[in-house]
C-alpha cells in the first residue's frame, strides 16, 4: 500500500493563502490611506478656497465701508454747503428787505413823529418812538396801514411822558408785519386808500 504524506502540500497551501491575505489587506491598507489623503486633499482644497474666498469678501466690505464712509462725508460736506448757502441768500434777502423798511419808514413818519427803537423778529417788527400828539402817533399808523409793505400795524402802549429836555412829549409802541411777496399769482394794489389783492393771469 502506498502513503503519500501531503502535510507539505497542506502547508504550502496554508502558506500560499496567508501571503494572499497579507497581500489582500495591504491592497486595502494602501486604498484607505489613497482614499483618507484624497478626501483630506479635497476638503483641505476646499477649505483653502473657502477662506480666499472670505478674504477677498472681507476686503471688499472694507472697500466698501470706505466708499460709504466717504460717500456720507461728501453727503455732510454737501449739506453744510447747502445750508451756508440758505443762510447766505437769507442774510443778502434780509439786507434787502431792512434796506426796504427804512426807505419806506423814512417815508412814512409825518413831521413831529421821531422814532427811538427798532426791533425785528422774523417779519414781525417793533417801534417805539415819542410824537408831539396823539394825533401825529394815529397818523403814523394810518400811514403805515396804507404801505404795501407793512400789514397787521398796531399800537401796544400810548402814552404821556417828558422828554429829556423837558417837553411834554407822547411815547408810543406798535408793533406790525411785514408784507413778504406771495407764492401764488397774486398781488398787493391799492385801491381808495386800502389794500387788496388782485389776482394775475387775466386779461
Amino acid at each position: 500500500m502506498i502513503r503519500i504524506n501531503l502535510l507539505p502540500h497542506r502547508e504550502e497551501k496554508r502558506k500560499a493563502r496567508r501571503e494572499q491575505f497579507f497581500a489582500l489587506l495591504g491592497v486595502v491598507a494602501i486604498a484607505v490611506v489613497l482614499i483618507w489623503f484624497l478626501g483630506f486633499s479635497a476638503i483641505n482644497g476646499y477649505i483653502k478656497s473657502q477662506n480666499a474666498k472670505n478674504k477677498f469678501l472681507e476686503k471688499e466690505i472694507e472697500v466698501l465701508k470706505k466708499e460709504i464712509a466717504e460717500i456720507s462725508s461728501l453727503k455732510e460736506q454737501t449739506d453744510a454747503l447747502l445750508k451756508r448757502k440758505q443762510v447766505i441768500e437769507s442774510l443778502q434777502g434780509n439786507r434787502s428787505e431792512t434796506a426796504s423798511v427804512f426807505d419806506e419808514l423814512l417815508k412814512r413818519v409825518p413831521d413831529g413823529v421821531r422814532l427811538l427803537n427798532y426791533a425785528q423778529n422774523g417779519a414781525n417788527i417793533s417801534l417805539s418812538g415819542e410824537s408831539v400828539s396823539e394825533a401825529r402817533v394815529s397818523a403814523l399808523m394810518r400811514n403805515l396801514e396804507e404801505s404795501l409793505l407793512f400789514q397787521a400795524v398796531s399800537p401796544l402802549e400810548i402814552r404821556a411822558v417828558t422828554a429829556k429836555d423837558g417837553r411834554q412829549v407822547f411815547g408810543f409802541q406798535m408793533k406790525m408785519v411785514i408784507e413778504r411777496p406771495a407764492t401764488g399769482k397774486e398781488e398787493l394794489a391799492t385801491v381808495g386808500g386800502a389794500k387788496v389783492k388782485k389776482s394775475g393771469g387775466g386779461k
